[in-house]
């Protein structure tokens, strides 16, 4: 990923688990990206958090000390799952053990997927697909895009403030 360049990214739990279902998960994404944000190091066109992985759709502003946004969200997403694993359920801690040497546990699948947005009508489409993922039948989070609560949608719908790190996509293309 280059910065100032506008991406569709999806990063996934490891084996597709289900780690995001809770809401303490999703909090730590969004106290993650509102962190990165505020550090004005990203901008924040769109995003839903599904029960095993996320949808974004964003732009890497500035480098994070010496790392990309994108490895500092991972990083410290992965160390805030650690941490809250640890306290509250061990025993899903331990599905998440690999045979590193870097690291002892892993969260995120490698390779994220990011494919460079670079028109109004891409950025619509993606954000199209990522606010009616939770409404497919095989997940049924939700009746309408705007009904589902970790998702960008109801600040397109009705220009909702809850997430304050949201930057109309319109203000880009």
């Amino acid at each position: 990923m280059e910065l100032s360049q506008v991406y569709f990214w999806t990063s996934t739990i490891l084996d597709w688990k289900p780690l995001l279902l809770h809401h303490t998960s999703k909090a730590i994404i969004v106290n993650s990206l509102k962190h990165l944000h505020a550090k004005g190091k990203i901008r924040i066109y769109g995003f839903v958090i599904m029960p095993n992985h996320v949808h974004l759709l964003w732009e890497m502003i500035a480098m994070n000390g010496k790392e990309m946004p994108y490895a500092s969200f991972q990083k410290f997403t992965a160390h805030e799952f650690q941490k809250e694993l640890r306290s509250t359920n061990p025993s899903l801690l331990s599905e998440f053990e690999v045979d590193e040497p870097e690291r002892k546990y892993r969260f995120w699948q490698r390779d994220p997927l990011a494919f460079p947005v670079n028109s109004k009508t891409m950025a619509e489409q993606k954000l199209q697909y990522l606010h009616l993922n939770p409404l497919q039948a095989h997940w049924n989070l939700a009746k309408r895009p705007e009904a589902y609560m970790f998702s960008s949608a109801r600040f397109y719908e009705s220009m909702d403030q809850e997430f304050n790190f949201l930057t109309d996509y319109r203000e880009r293309f």
